[in-house]
């Protein structure tokens, strides 16, 4: 996005994305550092095209921010309470760098365009962060990666934002599991249970597990998996087509 690219998108509507990456057996957020002072954050944020639809646009973000394809992606909330108002955040951003040049031959509109109450609309993904390239646009310093439990307080309410997409993501992770593409093509039940337990951080019983994991009928089962001792070797697994 441009600066003036503003004047072909809708006004006050916006999109907030919440992309969750899948590292190190972590589950952890993708979030952008404003090139601005005060260490302020946000998620990767856009807005709509006149001519294009809300589904299209968030697929257009998220695949500016991630620089991958075929994401699975999901609408979960929209967000339009009264505080959202951007002019205390804008108000802050001018008085926290008015000694930076740089800031001072921003095109004023933009920023008036920006103050403005906008209504976002949330959308969630899950992705493996290790395929993930993070982009940042002309008002970013960085998007890095963050643990789930130690996210930056950021601007306005992304915080709650991620919070509400983490209960969406928890309820609907059954539905969605084989389209975030997590895991590899063939894997055993022990490391589909790891990646539950980090989604829902807390753990799993085994046996109790396993029964909810083929009572979905979304897995095949196929041959064991070599691991010295054939009594013990786990069966793998592979979603069904």
């Amino acid at each position: 996005m441009q600066m003036d690219d503003y004047k072909n998108f809708i006004n006050q509507l916006s999109i907030d994305c919440v992309i969750f990456g899948y590292k190190e057996k972590k589950l952890k957020v993708l979030v952008t550092k404003l090139k601005l002072h005060g260490d302020l954050y946000a998620l990767p944020s856009g807005f709509i095209k006149r001519d294009e639809g809300i589904d299209q646009a968030a697929h257009r973000i998220l695949k500016e921010r991630t620089n991958i394809k075929n994401i699975c992606l999901d609408q979960f909330r929209v967000f339009g309470d009264v505080p959202r108002d951007n002019s205390v955040v804008i108000d802050r951003i001018f008085e926290l760098n008015k000694e930076d040049s740089n800031l001072k031959e921003v095109e004023k509109d933009f920023f008036l365009w920006l103050k403005q109450r906008f209504i976002s609309i949330g959308y969630y993904a899950l992705v493996n962060a290790d395929e993930v390239i993070p982009s940042i646009t002309f008002l970013d310093e960085s998007a890095d990666w963050y643990d789930i439990g130690n996210l930056p307080k950021m601007v306005l309410d992304h915080n709650h934002i991620v919070a509400k997409a983490l209960e969406a993501l928890r309820v609907n992770f059954d539905d969605r599991l084989m389209g975030f593409n997590l895991l590899p093509e063939k894997f055993t039940m022990k490391e589909l249970q790891k990646l539950y337990e980090i989604v829902y951080d807390k753990p799993f019983r085994s046996n109790n597990f396993q029964k909810k994991m083929l009572d979905l009928n979304v897995l095949e089962r196929l041959e064991k998996k070599f691991t010295g001792a054939a009594n013990k070797a786990p069966y793998l697994y592979r979603f069904k087509s």
